[in-house]
């Protein structure tokens, strides 16, 4: 049985802040198996309870799991005094336990998994599991076949140790610009573009595809957000 504060139950479920859903406790508008309840401190088992707002019928998750298309100009947090967070544009949850798996720069576009799943999260971030992600950059610089053999054999970017192999995939090069695939293993600050950085170009544009076994869906407008699916979710636990 999974116990939880009715106040806290209809929060997660999206119904509005914990000071908000006591005023729906209060003026009797809730019910649990039939019976009005008025105690926001009262404990429910989440697993089968049966809560109605309104005579309207309760969906709650203790676990929620969102794919998010990062656009740049918003921060990889919780919350900031200055930018927009990601977690402001998940706006069909107003639940406050979200947050960001790992941390995208502010200019930096795409694949960013927001959950409140903290064990998954842990594995993803955690070093030793090594979990790919994949990213599409513009480059100022002509990336070459040697470009591709030092990021495969790791590059100094300044750190106490050479960065883990990567994997360089060229889309397109001329003499000035470059459209390429990285994959890399590790999620040091600013990394993909340092690395370029150590062999004289500059990163102008960086999306990411893939983080472990979920890709950026390619549907989902810049900005625009939906729930992962059971199989996805599935995969993300089980690699």
């Amino acid at each position: 049985m999974a116990y939880i504060r009715l106040d806290k139950y209809l929060a997660d479920a999206g119904l509005g802040t914990r000071s908000a859903v006591k005023q729906l406790v209060n003026k009797g508008r809730v019910t649990i198996d039939g019976v009005v309840c008025k105690k926001s401190e009262y404990k429910l088992d989440s697993a089968t309870a049966v809560v109605l707002v309104d005579g309207r019928p309760v969906s709650y998750s203790e676990m929620a799991y969102y794919m998010l298309h990062k656009p740049a100009g918003v921060v990889s947090a919780t919350n900031d005094r200055r930018d927009k967070t990601v977690i402001e544009l998940i706006d069909e949850e107003k639940r406050r336990d979200l947050f960001p798996v790992g941390r995208l720069d502010k200019d930096t576009e795409g694949l960013l998994l927001i959950t409140n799943d903290g064990a998954l999260a842990n594995r993803l971030l955690a070093p030793g599991k090594h979990v790919s992600k994949c990213y599409f950059a513009k480059i100022d610089g002509c990336v070459t076949d040697e470009t591709v053999r030092l990021f495969a054999e790791g590059v100094d970017i300044g750190d106490d140790k050479l960065t883990a192999p990567a994997v360089l995939e060229i889309l397109t090069a001329d003499k000035e610009t470059s459209e390429i695939n990285i994959t890399i293993t590790e999620g040091r600050y600013h990394q993909i573009k340092r690395m370029f950085e150590a062999v004289g170009m500059q990163v102008t544009y960086l999306k990411r595809l893939s983080m472990g076994t979920l890709t950026l869906d390619p549907t989902l407008a810049c900005g625009a957000f939906r729930k992962l699916t059971e199989d996805e979710i599935n995969k993300l636990q089980n690699p």
